[in-house]
């Protein structure tokens, strides 16, 4: 069966963040429409698992220059967003901590509201999420059992169902965050979402309706050669 319209976002980057805040506040129809699927950068144990189904992850860090140009682009994105930004400082993060709490939470039908929970205590505040203190936290404050959130990254069955998500991230060819993909049809950055949301509209309502989008990029290679308001 084929799959529908995904949003792929990573509690680690500030550019995901602005997408969601973008979907909710700007297009909550297709943010109801869409999955919402997990994308962060396996620990050495989900590395191992990947290449033992023949993958690796897509994902390449990205250098000092670029590093220090998100800076500054995140700080003019989020102003002009009127976001206050806190910029947190990550020390050795495993983010299998905060995104197998994901799975957790929307378990109990609380996913949008962790990752509302997340965004706001690294980018606003600037906690670090990859603490299990910090992960309880957040898990506490939504009503849920601090403990089991805070220690999801030591389940078996969620660390497999970890694996299935990467490997989706895998056969997606989502090299970046925030990445919008339908079928074949794929967008990467926080610039392109108003397209994402254009194509996702056109599959709900006539196509003679809406817009036709321009920045639609296939599997692996990218439209331009430009930003695109995304990490990777």
């Amino acid at each position: 069966m084929a799959r529908g319209p995904r949003f792929y976002f990573s509690l680690r980057s500030p550019y995901s963040w602005l997408a969601h805040h973008d979907l909710l506040g700007l297009y909550p129809d297709v943010a109801d429409a869409v999955e919402w699927a997990p994308f962060w950068e396996p620990d050495p144990r989900n590395e191992r698992a990947l290449a033992e189904r023949g993958e690796q992850f897509p994902y390449a860090a990205m250098s000092r220059a670029k590093h220090f140009y998100i800076l500054q682009d995140v700080a003019r994105l989020a102003a002009a967003r009127g976001l206050a930004l806190e910029w947190p400082v990550d020390r050795e993060p495993v983010w299998e901590i905060p995104h197998l709490g994901y799975l957790v939470a929307s378990g109990s039908g609380l996913g949008r509201e962790y990752v509302a929970a997340a965004y706001r205590a690294r980018w606003e505040q600037g906690r670090d999420i990859c603490s299990r203190e910090t992960v309880g936290q957040i898990a506490a404050e939504l009503g849920l059992n601090p403990a089991e959130v805070a220690g999801a990254s030591d389940d078996p069955e969620l660390r497999a169902r970890g694996v299935e998500l990467l490997m989706d991230v895998c056969e997606d060819g989502a090299f970046g965050v925030p990445f919008f993909v339908h079928r074949f049809t794929r967008f990467w950055g926080v610039d392109r979402l108003p397209d994402f949301v254009a194509h996702v509209r056109s599959k709900l309502t006539p196509a003679a309706a809406l817009p036709a989008s321009s920045s639609a990029v296939g599997v692996g290679r990218s439209s331009d050669e430009g930003h695109a308001g995304g990490c990777g």
